[in-house]
Protein backbone atom coordinates (compact mmCIF):
# COMPACT_ATOMS: atom_id res chain seq x y z
CA UNK A 1 0.00 0.00 0.00
CA UNK A 2 1.44 3.31 -0.80
CA UNK A 3 0.43 6.88 0.58
CA UNK A 4 0.84 9.51 -1.39
CA UNK A 5 3.21 12.23 -0.02
CA UNK A 6 4.61 9.71 2.54
CA UNK A 7 8.03 7.31 1.47
CA UNK A 8 10.31 5.10 3.73
CA UNK A 9 13.00 6.49 5.34
CA UNK A 10 16.86 6.27 3.06
CA UNK A 11 17.42 3.01 3.60
CA UNK A 12 14.27 2.04 4.66
CA UNK A 13 12.67 1.15 8.09
CA UNK A 14 15.56 -0.54 10.47
CA UNK A 15 15.25 -1.06 13.79
CA UNK A 16 17.61 0.33 16.19
CA UNK A 17 21.13 -0.54 16.31
CA UNK A 18 23.22 -0.61 19.71
CA UNK A 19 26.45 1.66 19.47
CA UNK A 20 28.98 2.01 22.75
CA UNK A 21 30.11 5.38 23.40
CA UNK A 22 31.92 7.27 25.81
CA UNK A 23 30.42 9.84 28.06
CA UNK A 24 32.77 11.93 31.12
CA UNK A 25 35.29 8.73 30.94
CA UNK A 26 32.67 5.92 31.15
CA UNK A 27 31.39 3.68 28.81
CA UNK A 28 27.62 3.32 27.67
CA UNK A 29 25.69 1.83 25.07
CA UNK A 30 23.08 3.58 22.90
CA UNK A 31 20.12 2.49 20.96
CA UNK A 32 18.96 4.11 18.27
CA UNK A 33 17.33 4.34 14.76
CA UNK A 34 19.87 4.44 11.87
CA UNK A 35 18.06 7.25 10.55
CA UNK A 36 18.61 8.65 13.96
CA UNK A 37 22.45 7.82 13.97
CA UNK A 38 22.89 9.38 10.60
CA UNK A 39 21.38 12.82 12.64
CA UNK A 40 23.56 12.77 14.90
CA UNK A 41 26.60 12.46 12.58
CA UNK A 42 25.58 14.69 10.60
CA UNK A 43 24.61 17.19 13.92
CA UNK A 44 28.33 16.91 14.91
CA UNK A 45 29.59 17.52 12.32
CA UNK A 46 28.17 20.36 11.58
CA UNK A 47 29.24 21.51 14.92
CA UNK A 48 32.76 20.39 14.53
CA UNK A 49 33.10 18.10 16.99
CA UNK A 50 33.10 14.36 17.77
CA UNK A 51 30.04 12.44 18.31
CA UNK A 52 30.90 11.46 22.30
CA UNK A 53 31.09 15.50 22.31
CA UNK A 54 27.76 16.25 21.34
CA UNK A 55 25.77 13.37 23.01
CA UNK A 56 27.66 14.16 25.87
CA UNK A 57 25.88 17.59 25.78
CA UNK A 58 22.77 16.52 25.31
CA UNK A 59 23.04 14.29 28.32
CA UNK A 60 24.45 17.20 30.39
CA UNK A 61 21.04 18.81 29.08
CA UNK A 62 18.62 15.61 29.93
CA UNK A 63 20.44 15.25 33.69
CA UNK A 64 19.05 18.67 34.27
CA UNK A 65 15.52 18.09 33.62
CA UNK A 66 12.94 17.45 36.46
CA UNK A 67 12.69 14.14 35.29
CA UNK A 68 15.28 13.02 33.10
CA UNK A 69 14.02 10.93 30.16
CA UNK A 70 17.08 7.82 29.22
CA UNK A 71 19.55 9.00 26.78
CA UNK A 72 18.39 7.04 23.70
CA UNK A 73 14.60 9.34 24.34
CA UNK A 74 17.11 12.53 24.60
CA UNK A 75 18.70 11.83 21.83
CA UNK A 76 15.89 11.14 19.73
CA UNK A 77 13.89 13.99 20.54
CA UNK A 78 17.27 16.45 20.44
CA UNK A 79 17.29 15.44 16.61
CA UNK A 80 13.80 16.44 16.12
CA UNK A 81 13.59 19.40 18.09
CA UNK A 82 17.30 20.94 17.09
CA UNK A 83 16.32 19.85 13.22
CA UNK A 84 19.72 17.76 12.84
Amino acid sequence: MSVPGIVAPPGGFIGPVKRSVTIAGHATSISLEPVFWRALDDAARARGLPLNALIAQVDALRITAEEPPNLASALRSWVVSAGA
